[in-house]
């Protein structure tokens, strides 16, 4: 389960009249029963001139987890969970089974007004 904040609703929302109203969210153009690959977003962002040692589709996960851990708002466990990665101890993975919901729900709505700052671009001020 992924919280979704009202952002990334209006925005699957827009998604959708793209994609039609197929099970996927984002189709293969080959296949509509197949998703998109991470290399179709990898050559995306090498059309827009980004190159492999600066940027991949998986580097935006990154760029997350770096974010979220160095604003120190979070928990490191909610964040890993978001991500959906899987404890590699195999006593804490018994154990600590939390899905830290109520924190991913803050954090998602965290991510998606930072987000928006960035679309946003710098506020200008009005000068006296």
């Amino acid at each position: 389960m992924v919280p979704l904040p009202a952002e990334a609703l209006d925005k699957l929302s827009e998604l959708q009249a793209l994609t039609g109203w197929g099970q996927l969210l984002f189709p293969s153009i080959r296949s509509s029963k197949r998703c998109m690959s991470e290399n179709t977003l990898n050559a995306a962002l090498r059309r827009m001139g980004y190159g492999g040692e600066e940027m991949t589709a998986h580097g935006f996960r990154a760029t997350f987890s770096t974010l979220a851990n160095e604003s120190g708002l979070w928990s490191a466990d909610a964040i890993e969970r978001a991500l959906a990665h899987v404890e590699g101890n195999e006593t804490r993975k018994a154990y600590a089974r939390g899905a830290h919901w109520d924190e991913r729900v803050r954090i998602a709505s965290w991510w998606a007004g930072y987000l928006q700052q960035l679309a946003d671009g710098p506020k200008r001020y009005a000068t006296s």
